[in-house]
């Protein structure tokens, strides 16, 4: 352990909570794990700095949270598929994630969370902005969460994934996701009430034609990107973020051109999704 006692410290007003005094390296204690999965569920992202993980350690902390998500589009470190390289070299200008979205929200039963160690990070930028879809859901007026309470969205990863842009990328052929979930959801462990729609992988309300759906969207996702819902995290060699992706966007700054980013991310399985 890093110290005695475990501290959780909230890091925006709506969601995130640094959490220090524990290392991540070693299996974690019953009490220890139920904080973390206590504070990812209702805080939404939680941060972790100064840890010292092999990749057989970040996996095995990754398994004690639920199984493994291989993903299908990114390549891989080394010897090891469960760990999907999230890299920039100095020589390219697009950098991974840099726009909101949710992570998997494309499959039938979407991921729970992904954890995000950072290996390599510059020496300024390269910060990540979260969002809490609580937050956003609960800003709205009493009719809109109405009328989105009846609604369904389609999320798909075809139009993201199925072209390769770079060797960062892989198996086009496989981008055939398609996913219908409520446009509001029930957190299967908070209880709460989330906006489940997003710019990165949403295309339209289910029984809506695209244009149909377009200034919904566009308005909802306006709002959840308010700065009041978030928090923003900046990233030294040792971090981890491990966000839930049920009730959290995130979005990473493409602001170190010519520097180096490289970070290991495991995506943790979750469950069905409800309204």
């Amino acid at each position: 352990m890093l110290s005695n006692t475990i501290q959780i410290k909230p890091v925006g007003a709506a969601i995130g909570s640094e959490i220090t005094g524990i290392d991540l390296s070693e299996p974690l204690a019953g009490p220890a794990r139920d904080t973390i999965r206590s504070a990812l569920a209702n805080r939404g992202v939680v941060f972790f700095r100064d840890q010292d993980l092999t990749p057989e350690q970040h996996i095995g902390l990754a398994r004690q949270f639920g199984n493994i998500n291989i993903n299908r589009f990114f390549a891989h470190a080394e010897g090891y598929p469960e760990i999907a390289l999230v890299v920039k070299e100095p020589d390219q200008t697009r950098n991974i994630g840099g726009g909101w979205h949710t992570d998997h929200s494309y499959d039938q039963i979407p991921a729970l969370g992904s954890m995000l160690y950072a290996r390599q990070v510059p020496p300024i930028g390269g910060d990540t902005l979260f969002s809490s879809m609580y937050a956003a859901y609960d800003a709205l007026s009493d009719g809109l969460k109405h009328t989105l309470g009846g609604l369904r969205a389609v999320h798909s990863s075809r139009h993201v994934f199925g072209v390769v842009r770079d060797d960062r990328f892989r198996n086009p052929e496989a981008a055939t996701q398609d996913a219908v979930h409520p446009a509001v959801i029930t957190h299967p462990d908070s209880g709460r009430k989330a906006l489940y729609v997003n710019p990165g992988f949403t295309l339209r309300f289910d029984g809506w034609t695209g244009d149909e759906s377009r200034g919904l969207l566009e308005y909802l996702y306006r709002h959840a990107a308010k700065p009041e819902f978030g928090c923003r995290f900046a990233w030294q060699k040792g971090s981890i973020a491990f966000w839930d992706n049920r009730s959290t966007w995130h979005y990473a700054l493409n602001d170190y051109q010519g520097e180096r980013r490289l970070m290991h991310r495991i995506t943790v399985e979750g469950c069905a999704l409800t309204g």
